[in-house]
């Protein structure tokens, strides 16, 4: 179990590190991958992960191949969203094989190696569909960790 307020799992999480592997991931692809640690909420957490899914910008990629990791530890749930371009590529197969190899990890409290791997699985995928091409890809998207408040309702 792995209740954590955003707080714990802020300190637990090796936030550079994690940045760390989106920008290696990015080094690959033309893809943009984010990370965004929620505050507690109620409501439906797709549902928010959808609205920070379009507040940071995630479907105004040129190729439309953004990847959102949308982390509730108060609530002990996260949202993978992948925009429709990759989606269109990968399935829903592929989010929800992810999803069960980053529970794992978060279950065993491993939360950095957790998203690290998810990133990178995620990267594989977008390497393959959206190669990286120096001459035209551009760092569409800020790599660090969002932990803008008011992901959703109090």
């Amino acid at each position: 179990m792995w209740v954590l307020s955003r707080r714990k799992l802020l300190k637990k999480i090796d936030q550079e590190r994690i940045k760390k592997a989106i920008e290696d991931v990015e080094r690959l692809t033309s893809g943009e991958v984010r990370v965004s640690v929620s505050t507690f909420f109620r409501g439906d957490v797709r549902k928010v992960a959808e609205k920070a899914f379009a507040r940071l910008g995630m479907c105004q990629t040129k190729e439309r191949n953004g990847i959102l990791f949308f982390i509730v530890p108060s609530r002990r749930r996260f949202v993978i969203l992948g925009d429709e371009g990759i989606h269109a590529k990968v399935g829903q197969e592929f989010w929800e094989c992810l999803s069960t190899i980053m529970s794992q990890k978060f279950k065993n409290r491993e939360f950095s190696e957790g998203l690290v791997l998810g990133i990178e699985e995620a990267g594989k995928m977008l390497a393959t569909h959206f190669p990286y091409n120096p001459e035209t890809d551009v760092n569409e998207l800020s790599n660090k960790i969002d932990l803008t408040s008011g992901s959703g309702r109090r």
